[in-house]
């Protein structure tokens, strides 16, 4: 049946990374342009900074941990075994855990929900009836069994997280994403990312530097940062440029983004308009170089389980190098950045996941009358 009333798409976004919401954002900002009234909530546990830049003016925020993050020490190294405690405890409160989240969707009513990527909310929304598609490039279950826990983990919580993914509508691979071979209900789509005009004359001039300077953007995502020597050597008439006020106090290099506070150049106008990224593998800033043909120099993770499918990706679409941790901790990067920079910018990937997404989305938004 029909209700009136502007449409209502609720996003249950994963406490574990900014490039979860970053997938979300861009999905969002596409129904808005499809229909300027739909209303957006995001549920999440994030930073709500970096929320209020990220999705589109309006949004309702709502902080619920909806699950619970990976322990993670620094930006690479995740630990597992805390990872596994965390897991293990949420699991065993799922009856609760399960009515809170029926209780707030009931309340809330949503046309539609879209999970990236808690299995809760996936099973909540099916037991009210309320359509519900996941969308990832990952699976806590893929990333949790194909970690160094995996034959650890509870029964019932594998068990749990399986039929959540697998009971939704439909559960969309982003490009590049895992294989996840055993979803019934998997639908692979084209890379998800905020897309915006790339001006690096427009981004020179509002940081008031010359022409001929090179901008490089350096991110490593939520959890910690590395952090590289204060002298860290550049290629020459090079500039960082980073959202993390640690990595922003040395020479040559400027904050950017919630942290500089108001009027700063958002992460992703930079990603957009600069000349390489130096950041470590995730969906959210591997998709947008690649859909902005930006270069990019990667410090690898190691036990990652979704790292090798993003690197096999990336590196087929834009200039890529690895340098490894330790060679970064020791400021031995200006080499490969160089050739990175005199590679240039290349032809962006279209970011045709966010059509897909909304138009797979629109039926369920569409029917109110």
């Amino acid at each position: 049946m029909s209700r009136s009333g502007p449409a209502h798409l609720l996003i249950a976004a994963t406490a574990h990374g900014y490039g979860h919401v970053a997938q979300v954002a861009a999905v969002a900002h596409g129904l808005r342009r499809r229909d300027p009234h739909v209303r957006i909530t995001l549920a999440a546990r994030v930073d709500q900074g970096l929320a209020r830049e990220r999705m589109p003016a309006g949004t309702t925020l709502l902080d619920l941990a909806l699950d619970v993050p990976l322990p993670m020490d620094g930006p690479l190294k995740v630990e597992w075994e805390a990872g596994l405690a965390a897991y293990t405890d949420f699991d065993a409160d799922h009856q609760a855990h399960l009515a809170a989240q029926r209780a707030w969707l009931a309340e809330s009513a949503p046309d539609v929900v879209l999970a990236d990527i808690p299995w809760l909310p996936l099973t909540a929304a099916r037991a009210l009836g309320i359509p519900a598609v996941g969308l990832c490039s990952l699976s806590w279950l893929d990333i949790l069994t194909e970690s160094p826990i995996g034959r650890k983990l509870p029964a019932s919580l594998v068990q749990h997280m399986h039929d959540g993914y697998a009971d939704a509508e439909r559960f969309l691979r982003p490009a590049p994403s895992m294989p996840m071979a055993w979803l019934p209900n998997a639908q692979d789509i084209g890379p998800i990312a905020d897309v915006r005009p790339r001006d690096p004359a427009g981004l020179r001039k509002r940081l008031g530097i010359d022409a001929d300077t090179r901008l490089v953007l350096m991110q490593f995502g939520g959890a910690g940062s590395l952090v590289p020597p204060a002298d860290l050597p550049l290629p020459p008439k090079t500039l960082l440029l980073t959202p993390v006020p640690q990595l922003a106090e040395r020479p040559g290099a400027v904050l950017i983004g919630p942290a500089a506070g108001q009027g700063a150049p958002a992460v992703a106008d930079v990603l957009a308009g600069c000349d390489a990224v130096i950041t470590k593998p995730g969906y959210g800033t591997f998709a947008e170089a690649a859909c902005h043909g930006v270069p990019v120099l990667s410090v690898p993770r190691g036990d990652w389980p979704e790292e090798p499918p993003l690197v096999a990706w990336l590196a087929q679409q834009v200039p890529f190098q690895t340098v490894p941790p330790a060679e970064l901790a020791a400021g031995r990067i200006a080499e490969p950045l160089a050739e990175l920079l005199a590679a240039g910018p290349v032809a962006p990937v279209p970011a045709t996941g966010v059509d897909e997404t909304v138009e797979l989305l629109w039926p369920w938004l569409s029917r109110r009358g």
